[in-house]
């Protein structure tokens, strides 16, 4: 499937993230990578989901309209705690507080894409609980001293060390937390590829 879909469109990956350029590597498809240049405030009246999946349409809508044979595919990660949506941190204080508003508590974290081609849209989410151990004030210093937290919403990749020692628990897809939740993008290229 992926053959086929890499010999029938030029994709690009909208986004910057390291961690979604994996993912869609690893699913075998072919691309280049644009980062969207857009402004991510989004309408305050929306919640959850709704947030994460504004943000990647309006990132979509930055580029060009794609042509026939083309794909434009745009990703966007929030964290939700006590109806709180966490995004990047703005400086070290600010990721030091959103780690303790995260510690010993579950929290919900939401990937959500948008799959841009001809003149539709296809736009989905998915949601991850994650359950954190109480962290002690060392580890946040610790892991803030050695590990890039100001490109990630909630100031943390589960994948480093901090998910290594303090997630306890995940009900769901390990990949929407890290930043793309590739099940279903795969599943959305499969409909595509068989249109």
């Amino acid at each position: 499937m992926m053959q086929k879909l890499n010999e029938q469109y030029k994709t690009t990956l909208g986004s910057g993230s390291p961690r979604r350029k994996e993912l869609l590597e690893d699913l075998g498809l072919n691309f280049k990578v644009q980062a969207s240049e857009v402004d991510e405030t989004f309408p305050k009246h929306l919640k959850g989901y709704e947030v994460a999946e504004y943000l990647v349409k309006i990132k979509a809508l930055s580029f060009e309209p794609p042509q026939e044979n083309e794909l434009i595919i745009t990703g966007d990660t929030i964290v939700c705690v006590d109806d709180r949506i966490l995004e990047k941190p703005k400086d070290k204080p600010d990721a030091f507080q959103m780690l303790r508003q995260l510690s010993g508590k579950k929290h919900a974290v939401i990937s959500a894409y948008c799959i841009y081609h001809a003149d539709d849209f296809v736009v989905k989410s998915d949601q991850t609980d994650v359950h954190f151990k109480a962290l002690s004030d060392e580890e946040i210093q610790y892991y803030m001293d050695n590990y890039e937290v100001f490109d990630k919403a909630g100031a943390y990749a589960i994948q480093d060390w901090i998910g290594k020692i303090g997630v306890e628990k995940i009900d769901g897809s390990f990949y929407t937390v890290m930043g793309l939740p590739v099940h279903q993008v795969y599943k959305s290229l499969q409909d595509i590829a068989e249109l």
